[in-house]
């Protein structure tokens, strides 16, 4: 067997190579671009992403509370990925599919490297909050305590606080003959019990939810005078208390365990409602299959066995965790009042400058757009005094027939939804287009879709088989004797929260052929036909991919032609074959390919011969970069995109997706202008290497620190004309404190 062949071999029975390995596809004399080993597997590559935010977590640099942040984001983060993607192949492998993916791996394959690479970040996991932050907390003056660490006078305390707020809502649950194994639910915390009755010596089984949905997960004590306030864990709690649940019987053994299910929902394109498939899927989403049940690590041989037995799990779906069971829970901790200088200092979003309100006047958004494109970057830019009041003053103004608007993920406290029905209410046309399959925010569309009909809104839930992940809002309005389009296009859903955490862009416009693309859109979606060929933006499922493609074969035939070219691109997820293949061509002819990857990406960097002019940094940092952007250099002029939609073939078959193309040459430089920070950044910056694993970014000797993040803020602020507006809480601090635990 040659080397090469050897090394193929190998790459299916092992990790991809780790740094100081060389990959053998550069001694290929005539590539194929299809062949396995050039791609990173999507899971692993995930996985990866989530290892950059531990990484965070573990960094001595940053603000306590904020390291307890990232800890809480990464457990989110996988709880989300168990509950799909480590779903979806078990789904696979329980079917008997073994196709391998386009990185070769089969599902068992994958699954295996999974459970390998979770175990070792959880251990790193373990060790970061019990080894490190724990500690430091208490000096802080923020103590996670263990009931064994209390004095006397706080377990007092706690026993009256037990038997007053936590005992009521306990309910034990012995199993035996009569008495089947309770249900339990996905993502709940549990305490497995042993329990033996001293006159029969009969020993059982027991199960007692640990109430977090109605409790706080840490229970907080009185004050020392130092001020100083110990929590304790609820789980350790109701521990310490069991007597009273099983009153004389003796405990003979107990342990901590979380279930984790399959969440995704799974709702037929052939639905005749489709709001009533939806809701059916939500109930029925309670009861997924298991994919991971956690445990204490201390948890005896005897209790794992009876829990797993009742479960009925296999070993390899059970992982042990040293410490705090479910570090989501730190959000509780990230929230406290107080504390600022365990916290990154508050930033605020700025009013645009063309915006920028005057003595008594608010921003006047639609005069804005009128002068010409606006460009506007959350959170740096508020997503109040932009987005908000764009539609807010487009409900007041009487000259306006229509507002229509897709809604994705929005926030409970967010205007633009109720804006839809004021606009209803004083006679103009609105129209709601709902994705009601928005993973994990289904229950909330379903509330908002149902409260706009009620109020008379239109609203639509788009293609069966398609999610509208299209971010827009179109406004109809009277001028003259015509009306006139005012389009906002945007990178990310309108939700107030998460506008001040992730970093995405959005284009105010009047271009007539966008809003003219824009509202075929509308009805396309709203109507019954065939999709058009739109004049400027790309739209999936049936431009977009064709159009990015274009883009590259285009700046390939420039450089070949002896012109300057260039492709440079960011987005949160690089999967696609196709685009990677493109990628993969612009490289061999030359073109140099710098892409920004915040988290999956399956395209293999630096390989000798198909992708050593392909650079790949990731930045993970205080903000989610949630923007996708993509440039195309052609001599002097520049193609450029912002969109919804990431390279993935789910976003490109699958999904109704907007880009649009920014064409104001003073935009573009403010767009290429980030890209340029965005490769500078070493302070919170990841490079791909060519066997597959990531490299954090140092600055070199005698370098000064980039952070684009950093960069940007202080950009941003430095333009700012005038205060933050009224009525626009737009900092990053307080939508922490608003967001749910998942990001």
């Amino acid at each position: 067997m040659s080397g090469i062949e050897a090394e193929r071999q190998n790459h299916f029975e092992r990790e991809p190579p780790r740094s100081g390995e060389v990959s053998s596809i550069s001694a290929l004399t005539a590539p194929d671009l299809e062949d396995p080993s050039l791609y990173l597997n999507r899971e692993l590559s995930w996985l990866d992403f989530n290892d950059r935010v531990l990484q965070l977590a573990e960094d001595a640099r940053l603000p306590l509370l904020e390291r307890a942040k990232f800890c809480a984001i990464y457990t989110t983060n996988l709880d989300e990925f168990y509950m799909v993607r480590v779903a979806g192949l078990r789904d696979q492998i329980d079917a008997g599919v073994e196709s391998p993916g386009q990185d070769g791996r089969t599902p068992s394959q994958t699954i295996a490297l999974i459970r390998e690479r979770v175990r070792a970040q959880g251990a790193r996991l373990s060790d970061c909050f019990e080894g490190q932050l724990g500690g430091a907390l208490a000096q802080n003056g923020i103590p996670v305590v263990g009931v064994e660490e209390l004095d006397e006078e706080h377990r007092t305390e706690l026993a009256a606080h037990f038997q007053k707020k936590i005992f009521p809502a306990l309910t034990p649950l012995a199993v035996a003959p009569g008495r089947p194994f309770p249900y339990i639910s996905n993502l709940s915390l549990s305490l497995a019990v042993l329990v033996r009755d001293p006159l029969t010596d009969q020993a059982v089984f027991a199960r007692v939810k640990v109430p977090t949905e109605i409790l706080p997960r840490f229970v907080a004590l009185s004050a020392h005078a130092d001020g100083v306030q110990p929590l304790v864990p609820l789980e350790d709690v109701i521990a310490h208390h069991l007597d009273a649940l099983f009153p004389g019987m003796e405990i003979v053994d107990r342990d901590v365990f979380r279930v984790t299910r399959d969440a995704d929902l799974e709702v037929s394109d052939d639905a005749a409602d489709l709001l009533q498939a939806v809701e059916d899927e939500l109930r029925r989403r309670r009861f997924g299959e298991i994919v991971r049940v956690e445990v204490g690590a201390g948890c005896s041989a005897p209790l794992l066995e009876e829990l797993t037995g009742l479960l009925g799990v296999r070993e390899d779906e059970v992982y042990p965790v040293a410490g705090l069971l479910d570090m989501g829970a730190l959000w509780q901790l990230v929230r406290l009042p107080g504390h600022s200088e365990l916290r990154e200092a508050p930033l605020a979003g700025i009013t645009h400058p063309r915006l920028a309100r005057h003595e008594d006047e608010r921003p006047d958004v639609l005069a804005a757009m009128r002068e010409g494109d606006l460009l506007v970057h959350h959170p740096y830019i508020s997503f109040a005094t932009s987005v908000e009041r764009f539609v807010e003053q487009a409900v007041a103004d009487p000259n306006v027939l229509a507002i229509k608007q897709t809604v994705y993920r929005t926030s409970d406290d967010s205007p633009l939804v109720p804006a839809l029905i004021a606009a209803t209410e004083r006679g103009k046309q609105a129209v709601a287009l709902v994705e009601l399959k928005a993973r994990f925010d289904e229950g909330m569309n379903i509330h908002w879709a149902k409260a706009l009909e009620e109020a008379g809104v239109h609203v639509v839930y788009g293609q069966p088989a398609l999610k509208t992940h299209a971010k827009c809002v179109l406004v109809v309005r009277r001028e003259g004797d015509g009306v006139r389009h005012y389009v906002h296009i945007g990178t990310g859903n309108y939700h107030s929260a998460t506008a001040r955490l992730y970093t995405d862009f959005g284009l105010f416009t009047t271009d007539e052929q966008i809003g003219a693309d824009v509202a075929d859109m509308f009805n396309y979606l709203t109507g019954y036909g065939r999709p058009l060929h739109y004049r400027k933006v790309l739209m999936a499922p049936n431009q977009l991919r064709e159009g990015v493609l274009d883009q590259i074969e285009r700046t390939v035939a420039a450089h070949e032609d002896g012109s300057p070219a260039r492709i440079t691109m960011k987005m949160n997820a690089l999967v696609d074959g196709r685009c990677i293949r493109a990628l993969y061509a612009a490289s061999q002819a030359g073109v140099p390919v710098d892409l920004n990857v915040r988290g999956i990406c399956c395209l293999r960097p630096g390989v000798e011969g198909i992708s050593e002019n392909i650079r790949v940094v990731s930045i993970v940092g205080r903000l989610l970069e949630h923007s996708r952007v993509f440039a195309f250099q052609r001599g002097d002029e520049y193609a450029i995109f912002i969109g919804s939609a990431d390279l993935m073939p789910r976003n490109l078959d699958h999904r109704v997706e907007l880009a649009v193309p920014i064409e104001s040459e003073e935009l573009q430089a403010e767009l290429l202008d980030v890209l340029e920070r965005a490769f500078a950044d070493n302070q919170n910056s990841w490079e791909l290497n060519g066997d597959g694993s990531w490299t954090r970014r140092a600055q070199a000797p005698g370098e000064a620190p980039r952070s684009l993040q950093r960069e940007l803020a202080e950009l941003y602020a430095s333009r700012a004309g005038e205060p933050q507006a009224e009525n626009a809480p737009d900092t990053v601090g307080e939508a922490t404190r608003a967001l749910p635990g998942r990001l």
